[in-house]
């Protein structure tokens, strides 16, 4: 006689949600604390402790209590059931505790408020958020050097491999298979010749090279809060960059009434003062792209910041300049600084540039620094040339 075989699965009818009852809470509390990231983006995005920060940040965001709904009895009242006529109607008030009532009033209240906590996020969690809406825009294939993106693809089914990446469609199938050649119906005695694991590959996907130039303005007229926030756009955009693309080139250029190319550190942490003349950045970014980056290898991005203070003899230049730029580059984008909205000299020569791939904006408000990369890194069609 046969000993007969254990099977080392047992499928169940059991109810196993309440078993799952701590899983699906920390599923939901992940979730809500996605949901708090998204919501507080535009604010974390111009948080000063993330931009000074070494990369190694823990960020508190506030969001709401993780209660559920349900129902509360007040046992200090002798009346806690009672049937109505039929008459009510879907949002109809049936009932007002008065000894529950909140509102203003002079005085401390006594009454609960909405119960808040604080989740600790990390920055690499509010990168995936952030970066997940974000590409170079207009990109075209190049020659050579190309840059590569990575992805993960599942591709094949296998019988051996890790209880996490188990397929259990499949794993069920193969159950009812190998019943069915037995002469059995339904799902019954798995066993390990029935799993079915999921195998993944690595997939390296070539997206054309490209060179990005970061143009700042260092003049007297930029007061800490325009290079705060000029510098908090970059900040980002070299992450996003570095996060997104293996192998992008960044060339930084800082300028007053000159301008020069600097390391990511200088141009981070140095501050000048003097006038200001922004078509010596834009000379400096053809002199740089003539000499070391042909358009026909590379997509080009140039990037100016300033508060829009500038000699208004030089604006006229500026424009020259902005469109021989670009006839060698994908686009041309220009943040302002302008806290007050004010009328700039270099908003009123720009705004009647009629560039298709000239595009602009201008933050007020550090918070919009989140629209501004949002405006200049979303995906956009190549227009003819």
């Amino acid at each position: 006689m046969r000993d007969a075989v254990r099977p080392t699965f047992i499928v169940s009818r059991e109810d196993w949600s309440l078993h799952r009852k701590g899983y699906q809470d920390q599923a939901r509390h992940q979730e809500k604390v996605r949901e708090a990231i998204r919501r507080n983006l535009p604010d974390l995005v111009s948080e000063e402790s993330i931009i000074l920060s070494d990369g190694k940040q823990i960020i508190k965001v506030p969001i709401r209590s993780l209660d559920e709904y349900r129902f509360i009895y007040n046992y200090n009242k002798s009346r806690h059931v009672g049937q109505g006529d039929g008459s009510s109607s879907v949002g109809d008030i049936v009932g007002v505790d008065p000894s529950g009532a909140g509102g203003k009033g002079e005085g401390a209240g006594d009454q609960p408020g909405e119960d808040v906590i604080e989740a600790e996020v990390t920055l690499e969690e509010i990168e995936t958020m952030l970066f997940e809406e974000l590409e170079l825009p207009f990109l075209s294939p190049k020659d050579k050097n190309r840059l590569e993106t990575k992805d993960i693809r599942f591709n094949d089914v296998r019988k051996k491999g890790i209880m996490a990446n188990i397929d259990k469609k499949r794993t069920i199938l193969e159950n009812l298979r190998r019943n069915a050649l037995r002469g059995k119906r339904g799902i019954g005695g798995i066993s390990p010749e029935d799993l079915r694991y999921k195998t993944w590959e690595e997939i390296v996907q070539p997206t054309s090279n490209a060179v990005v130039l970061a143009m700042m303005d260092t003049s007297g007229s930029m007061g800490s809060f325009e290079k705060y926030v000029a510098r908090t756009f970059f900040f980002w955009m070299t992450r996003f960059l570095r996060h997104r693309y293996e192998n992008v080139e960044i060339v930084f250029i800082a300028h007053h009434t000159e301008a020069k190319e600097v390391t990511e550190e200088e141009f981070f942490n140095r501050g000048e003062s003097g006038g200001t003349i922004c078509s010596s950045a834009y000379a400096k970014a053809l002199e740089i792209i003539d000499s070391r980056y042909p358009p026909s290898q590379y997509n080009i991005y140039p990037f100016h910041f300033s508060d829009g203070d500038n000699l208004t003899s030089d604006n006229e230049r500026c424009v020259k300049l902005i469109g021989e730029l670009l006839e060698r580059a994908n686009m041309f984008g220009y943040g302002e600084v302008n806290q007050y909205n004010r009328s700039s000299t270099l908003m009123s020569a720009y705004k009647h540039i009629t560039y298709p791939r000239f595009l602009y904006y201008v933050i007020r408000e550090k918070n919009e620094v989140y629209a501004a990369l949002k405006s200049f890194f979303h995906r956009r069609e190549q227009p003819a040339v």
